[in-house]
């Protein structure tokens, strides 16, 4: 009498090395694609709180100067308390104000008339938004110009 044997053709559970080296590599290039990506969209919304913070502050000193003539520095006059330069929203901008009449070189305006003022708003040093090379920090003043500094060809619409 023969033996018969039983032959398994049933595959082994789990999965080969190739399939998991695969699918690993799958997902490291998404992760590749998606970490950048997510980096620079969250640095983009971050910059919203430099430019709400000049155009409030922009606010106040329009406000202030209606009053007294003049535009100030102080920041006790515009609604503050502590000294420039302070740090605005989630804390990734500082803001700073320079009004001639209180500091005799502030670019683009005329010096000593008190009627001019260049409100600047530059990332915190040592903060994930200092790396933001695109739009690093945002001025405004007194005429309404906005404008921005990088080290990458960004224009002042692109960034406001």
């Amino acid at each position: 009498m023969k033996t018969m044997y039983r032959i398994n053709t049933r595959r082994p559970a789990g999965f080969t090395l190739i399939e998991l080296m695969v699918t690993i590599m799958i997902g490291a290039i998404l992760i590749a694609i998606a970490v950048p990506s997510y980096t620079m969209q969250t640095r983009k919304s971050r910059r919203t709180d430099a430019k709400t913070a000049l155009l409030d502050l922009a606010g106040r000193e329009e406000r202030y100067n209606s009053t007294n003539s003049v535009y100030t520095s102080a920041p006790a006059n515009l609604g503050f308390a502590g000294p420039w330069p302070m740090t605005v929203g989630g804390g990734y901008y500082q803001i700073s104000v320079c009004v001639n009449a209180a500091v005799a070189n502030c670019p683009g305006t005329d010096a000593g008339t008190g009627a001019a003022f260049v409100l600047t708003a530059q990332p915190v040093p040592g903060s994930t938004q200092a790396k933001d090379t695109q739009c690093a920090s945002f001025t405004l003043d007194n005429t309404g110009l906005q404008s921005v500094t990088g080290t990458s060809a960004a224009t002042p619409s692109e960034c406001w």
